[in-house]
């Protein structure tokens, strides 16, 4: 098929896709039963229990096999990647997209629905039509992708979601952030796999209202780790970005991932709103910097630096909370109260620090780091233009994978 025929289909594929964000979920599991007393679930985590079991009811015996791992499995409950699956180092487990049938796949959307917002599903759907661009795209030459994502991306395609039209941010600076993924050898790449098909469903441990698990669902560029205890879900770690986030396509522009331009924005806004010597604190470098917390580096943790919410005035500190909501606005807004309100008891001791340019639109790199939460905003100069392809991450310290509400170890 012609390439621009192509990418004319998978633009109307996608826009279609963005009037369809009407979903719900299901899902459940069978694995070793962990020791942790665990409250109740709540009226939230029960829909997400209902939700999970009705998606596992729809499995045959194989894939159900093949999705449930045990409660005690860290190797599978830390196997999540930034690259597609078959780069380096990237192996996962589940039953992928690409083997559901529709009312399969309904119900696996259903249970996401059910754990994350509508904000969160489109932002899951926007990443997954990205890959599909990717996939559409790819050639494989050298020089083009490499096992980390896209070169420039011209067209749409997807899963279901598709963009607003708008004028995308001018390019910024362009270099190698540090700890990027090597090319091929040789000029070639190892095969990877691009799309949709190739993102994964698992659960870790059972789905139930009385002991701990988690779903997890992921592929290039994404992986949600929910953990699910009693009345509690987090999403530490949650590592979400995608690329291409806008096309081009007819002399329009559109946005593919919803997401990464409202945080864009709003962190531009809170940076716009400190005086010169606020700046001068928040304002690391003027060279942007690759994740620090990324896959690999559970555990870890970071130094705060830059302009602390203790030093920002009343109307700042309404930005501050904005921009990180804009981040965990992810999660079902049951769970993302009771985060946010944790957040904002310790927003005194949080701090917003910036790397790379401070034009509006520019690719920098920030990071906003508290005692519970940990957020970096990365973006990436590997194919291009460094503003169309993110790697961003979200940590909680005190709670990885659940930890302070079960007795993982």
């Amino acid at each position: 098929m012609h390439k621009m025929k192509l990418l004319s289909g998978l633009i109307t594929v996608a826009l279609v896709g963005a009037s369809l964000h009407t979903l719900s979920l299901a899902s459940a599991g069978g694995a070793a039963a962990p020791t942790t007393t665990v409250l109740a679930a709540d009226a939230q985590t029960t829909r997400v229990v209902n939700a999970a079991n009705a998606f596992l009811a729809t499995l045959t015996a194989a894939q159900k096999k093949a999705v449930l791992f045990a409660w005690t499995d860290n190797t599978q409950r830390k196997n999540w990647s930034n690259f597609p699956q078959g780069g380096a180092g990237v192996n996962r487990q589940g039953v992928p997209w690409g083997d559901l049938n529709a009312t399969q796949k309904t119900a696996l959307m259903t249970l996401l629905g059910t754990v994350l917002s509508e904000q969160g599903v489109a932002m899951v759907q926007g990443q997954m039509d990205a890959d599909d661009i990717t996939q559409a795209t790819d050639s494989g030459t050298p020089g083009g992708r490499t096992n980390a994502g896209t070169a420039s991306p011209t067209g749409a395609a997807g899963s279901a979601t598709a963009g607003a039209q708008g004028t995308p941010p001018p390019a910024g600076q362009v270099g190698n952030p540090a700890g990027g993924p090597p090319p091929g050898a040789g000029g070639a790449r190892a095969p990877v796999k691009f799309g949709s098909e190739s993102y994964f469903v698992s659960f870790v441990g059972t789905p139930s209202t009385t002991s701990p698990w988690m779903m997890q669902f992921g592929g290039h560029h994404l992986a949600i780790n929910a953990t699910v205890v009693g009345p509690n879900i987090g999403l530490s770690p949650t590592l979400t970005g995608g690329e291409p986030v806008r096309v081009s396509f007819n002399n329009q522009t559109f946005t593919i991932i919803p997401q990464v331009p409202v945080e864009m924005t709003a962190a531009s806004a809170l940076l716009n709103s400190l005086t010169a010597a606020q700046q001068a604190k928040v304002v690391i470098s003027t060279n942007r910097i690759d994740l620090v917390l990324g896959p690999g580096h559970d555990g870890q943790t970071l130094q705060p630096e830059g302009l602390p919410g203790s030093q920002m005035t009343a109307a700042q500190k309404t930005l501050f909370l904005a921009l990180i909501r804009d981040r965990l606005g992810i999660l079902n807004a049951n769970d993302l109260a009771a985060k946010m309100t944790d957040i904002q008891k310790n927003l005194s001791q949080t701090y917003f620090a910036w790397y790379g340019p401070t034009a509006a639109g520019s690719a920098a790199y920030w990071r906003v780091t508290g005692p519970t939460a940990i957020i970096e905003f990365s973006p990436q100069a590997t194919d291009g233009d460094p503003t169309n392809h993110l790697h961003n991450m979200y940590r909680d310290p005190t709670n990885e994978y659940g930890a302070a509400w079960t007795s993982l170890k």
